[in-house]
Order: structure tokens, then C-alpha cells, then sequence
């Protein structure tokens, strides 16, 4: 979009970010909706609870302006905000609920984003940033050296300043971070944790407007089903294959990884226990930033799987469609066929042509086989004292699948979520593959699983072989996440 009158003119009139900051409430509606759901990092708020914290706002303000100030009701502040005229909050039901539901759209959080950058700093760092800018133009400049030799050689430095790095760290050089370099780093790293989590509704945002216009079209389609879903599957590939798509595919991950997710929480537990970085007061959150960032994704996760579901009822609702119209056929060929049955048509009415041709071809005749005659010998059967093994009649495999749910409800207790290798390795197979395949039927009835397909991980067990030794059996599987 060009920077130009009209355009500018246009999002005045139009963009909801621009209607807040032009609103007489905007100091009202700003600071609620900060305390309410960035402050905290609060995707979804139920109608009773915001409502109440909204009016307890209210009665502060009016407190302090007079009764005069504010005076409609919470709930109808927050019906007005999220109106289509407004557009800074979401209203929509969940599934699992009757009661309605809010979140803050991207429009508003940018908005707000912007007023939060209006207030002074008792610190501006930009140290940090301008390392930043360097590391980044270093990974674009080496992640696009075609050069065998270039990028051997940049390699080669690289080592040698670490081994130099490592030298002096032997000999008792090392060099730290003063406090001003801390705070600088950890201002920073804040700075672009809040962006991080504000990308994020962007991206929910996209692939709900992606849904939004694919229940438009189901509803006014009249083509075939194929040109329907190739239409729908084309535009759900090209956002997936897009920039943004790609970027979050990757960041998505990079933080499904235990061992990522591991590092992250040991780094962030030392830096905030540094004295520099314990002085600036950082929020309680901070520990678990990135645990709401993988609720975020989540979100945004369950966004995209609306688009499966849409596309899966159109689909199950065509086809009862489309029986049910054969069955309306059916019965009318049957009605008019039991009014002619007193009355048959004079003469030859309908000529019907052989369905298929009888060929038999001469080389699918069998040849001829003579009978066997069985000799049977005039000898009286005994009874012997021949052992029968009788194992095999036991040797049935139960799987107790309730067993296996208080496995893995045990293992959500003190985390939020746990791949199905950890609870395999708290658990070992103890019934071989029909326990693996038990706990794949409980993923997808019994808890709340998302399953990673770029990611595969190793399941193993101890088996019997053949002359009964011990083998080490062992299966490879999608990565399989259970949800607490």
C-alpha cells in the first residue's frame, strides 16, 4: 500500500486501530484492554468475568470523575467494542460453552502497542540492537554464500576466534557483561517476546478470515463437490506455502522440541535470577514466556483445524444430500412400478440389451486333473502318550487401556503437555506393539493430542525372538503430544 493521502484517509475512516485512537473512550478502552489481556497475555476471557472486571473499572472512575462519567453498563461497552463498527474485540462461542467469549483482535493490540511505545523509558538500550542488526546480516550473508571455498573460509575464521575465544577462557580471561549491557539485552529480549505473542493473533486473525470466506462459498456453492474442495485446498496451500506460513511452520517446530523448550526454561531462570536483571523488576510471566507461547500457537493450531472440520461437515451434508435424493428416486420407481402391476402395458414396451458378454477363453479352462483315490489301510487306532502343547490356547494379549490412561493423566500432573515416547520411557511397553497401538487409540479418543507428522520419534520394547531370546524391538511413529 502506497503512503500516500488517500490511502492514509482511508484508514482513518476505516481501520479499526485508527477508530480506537480516535475514540473519546480510547483512554477507557486502551488501558482495560491492556490490563485485561496483554498485560497478562490473555487470549480468551469469558463474558461474566470481563464484564466484572470491567465494571469494577467503572465504578472506580466514576468514584473519581463523578456519576456522570461512563454511564452505560459494562456489558454493553464490550457488546459496542466488539461490534463490526468498532472492531477491537472478538465475540464467538466455544464448543464446550454456552457463554460468550472474548479476545482482542489484532487492530486493537496494534493500536495499544503503540500507545505503550508513547510512554518515556527509564532505559533505552542500543547496544543489543545494533548486535542484532550484525548477527542477522550474517545469517542472511552466509545462509546465501553459493561458494564452496567462501563459505569454508568464513567457517575457518569462525573456529579459529573460537579456539582463541577458549585460550584466553583457559588462562583466566574472561570477559563479562557489566550491568548496562544486561539490562540492555534483557530489555530487548523483552521487547521481542511481546511482539512474538502480538504476531501471533495477526497470524489466528489470517486463518480465520481464511475460514470465514470458506463458509461463505460452502454456502453459496452450487458446482460439484472436486471443484469446491481443489478451490479451498489451493487457498489453504498457498497461505501454508506463503512467507508468513513457512515462518510459522518453523518457529511452530523449533518450540514443539522438548530439548528447545528444556534450554529455554534452564536460560531463563539464570538470567532472571541476575542481580542487573532482578533490579528491573521483571513480570512473574517472564519464566514461562515461552509456555504461553506455545499456548498461543496452540490457538492457533486449533484456528487452522476449523478449516478441516468446515470442509469435513460440507462434505458429510452433500452426501447425505445426494443418498437422499437416490432414495427419493428409488421410491418413485417403486410407486410407479406397483401402479402398472394391475395393468402392464400391451406388447414389447422396453428392450434391454445383454449387461456383458459370456467369453471364455480357451487357455482359462483348467486341465484335467485325474482323481486321487485314498488308500485306506485296515489298522486299529491306539492312543498314544504324546505331550500336547497347550500354550498357544492362553497366549492372548488384553490390553488394559484404563491402566493406560492413568499412565498419562500421571504424567500430566506437573506439566502441561508430554509426548508419547516420555511416557513410554516413564512406562515401558509391557504387552509390545498392541500396548503402542492402545495408547495411539486414546491420542485420538480419550485426551486432548496433537500430532506432529514432521517429526518422528523411536518407541522400543524388549520382545521374545524366535528361539525365545530377548530382542530389542523398536517403532518409529509420528511425534504424538497429549494435552493436558
Amino acid at each position: 500500500m502506497e503512503f500516500d493521502y488517500d490511502n492514509l484517509d482511508r484508514l482513518r475512516q476505516h481501520h479499526p486501530a485508527w477508530r480506537l485512537l480516535r475514540s473519546d473512550h480510547a483512554p477507557l478502552i486502551a488501558s482495560f484492554l491492556h490490563r485485561a489481556f496483554i498485560a497478562p497475555n490473555q487470549r480468551v476471557l469469558a463474558e461474566s468475568g470481563l464484564a466484572e472486571a470491567l465494571e469494577d473499572e467503572l465504578f472506580a472512575l466514576r468514584e473519581r470523575l463523578g456519576p456522570g462519567a461512563f454511564p452505560r453498563a459494562a456489558l454493553d461497552y464490550l457488546n459496542d467494542w466488539a461490534g463490526a463498527e468498532r472492531g477491537w474485540l472478538r465475540k464467538f462461542y466455544r464448543h464446550d460453552s454456552d457463554e460468550p467469549q472474548f479476545d482482542l483482535t489484532p487492530a486493537a493490540e496494534k493500536a495499544i502497542a503503540w500507545l505503550v511505545s508513547l510512554t518515556e523509558r527509564s532505559f533505552v538500550g542500543t547496544e543489543s540492537r545494533l548486535l542484532t542488526l550484525f548477527e542477522l546480516l550474517r545469517q542472511m550473508c552466509e545462509g546465501t554464500e553459493t561458494e564452496p571455498q567462501a563459505r569454508a573460509a568464513e567457517l575457518r575464521r569462525r573456529r579459529d576466534a573460537i579456539d582463541a575465544e577458549i585460550e584466553r577462557a583457559r588462562s583466566g580471561d574472561l570477559p563479562l557483561l557489566d550491568d548496562t549491557a544486561l539490562k540492555d539485552r534483557f530489555q530487548q529480549f523483552m521487547q521481542m517476546a511481546r511482539e512474538l505473542l502480538a504476531d501471533f493473533r495477526e497470524v489466528e486473525q489470517n486463518f480465520r478470515s481464511l475460514d470465514r470466506r470458506m463458509r461463505e462459498r460452502i454456502t453459496l456453492w452450487e458446482g460439484s463437490k472436486g471443484e469446491l474442495v481443489e478451490d479451498i485446498m489451493t487457498e489453504r496451500d498457498a497461505i501454508g506455502d506463503s512467507d508468513q506460513g513457512r515462518s510459522f511452520r518453523a518457529f511452530w517446530d523449533f518450540l514443539m522440541s522438548s530439548a528447545r523448550q528444556e534450554e529455554l526454561t534452564r536460560l531463563l531462570e539464570r538470567v532472571l535470577d541476575l542481580p542487573p536483571v532482578a533490579e528491573m523488576s521483571p513480570d512473574a510471566r517472564t519464566r514461562r514466556v515461552h509456555y504461553d507461547w506455545l499456548e498461543a500457537g496452540e490457538h492457533t493450531q486449533r484456528t487452522v483445524a476449523l478449516l478441516s472440520q468446515q470442509l469435513r461437515r460440507f462434505l458429510d451434508d452433500r452426501a447425505w444430500l445426494e443418498n437422499r435424493r437416490i432414495m427419493d428416486l428409488l421410491h418413485g420407481i417403486e410407486a410407479k412400478a406397483l401402479a402398472l402391476r394391475d395393468t402392464p402395458p400391451a406388447g414389447t414396451f422396453m428392450h434391454q440389451a445383454g449387461t456383458a458378454a459370456d467369453i471364455r477363453l480357451p487357455m482359462e479352462r483348467p486341465l484335467y486333473r485325474p482323481p486321487v483315490k485314498p488308500l485306506i489301510a485296515d489298522i486299529e487306532l491306539e492312543s498314544g502318550d504324546g505331550g500336547l502343547d497347550v500354550a498357544a490356547l492362553f497366549s492372548q494379549v488384553v490390553v488394559d487401556r484404563s491402566k493406560l490412561e492413568r499412565q498419562v493423566r500421571r504424567a500430566l500432573q506437573d506439566r502441561s503437555q508430554v509426548t508419547l515416547q516420555e511416557v513410554c520411557e516413564l512406562h515401558p511397553l509391557e504387552q509390545g506393539l498392541a500396548e503402542l497401538v492402545a495408547y495411539l487409540q486414546l491420542a485420538g479418543d480419550g485426551f486432548v493430542a496433537t500430532v506432529d507428522e514432521t517429526a518422528v520419534e523411536s518407541v522400543s520394547w524388549r520382545g521374545a525372538g524366535a528361539d525365545d531370546a530377548p530382542v530389542l524391538r523398536r517403532a518409529r511413529v509420528p511425534r504424538v503430544i497429549f494435552v493436558r
